[in-house]
């Protein structure tokens, strides 16, 4: 293989993943704690876009309980996205682990 015909493949892999990126940013994953009293969505580049709490988790004697609702529910999104994201990126690298690539 020339070296133009792979620096070609790189630079199409470059713009499939860009794309790839783009796409993840639109897709939306969404994670609940306390049997969905706490909301959390996200999207699939893993950033948190918004959280939602029902007013009856909320008790000003027992706030730890509510942070760990709220933080259990962001993780999970979190780590949803992540996987989203790293099938997607997956799908562009044939499965090769490259750093820096997947979430």
């Amino acid at each position: 293989m020339n070296i133009a015909k792979m620096l070609k493949e790189a630079q199409r892999m470059q713009e499939r993943m860009a794309d790839a990126q783009a796409d993840l940013s639109n897709r939306i994953v969404e994670s609940t704690s306390g049997g969905g009293k706490v909301k959390v969505t996200a999207t699939g580049a893993g950033d948190i876009t918004a959280i939602k709490i029902d007013p009856q988790v909320v008790d000003p004697t027992d706030v730890e309980m509510l942070e760990d609702l709220v933080l259990s529910a962001v993780r999970q999104a979190v780590n949803d996205a992540k996987k989203i994201a790293g099938d997607e990126m997956g799908k562009l690298t044939g499965g090769l682990k490259i750093p820096g690539l997947s979430m």
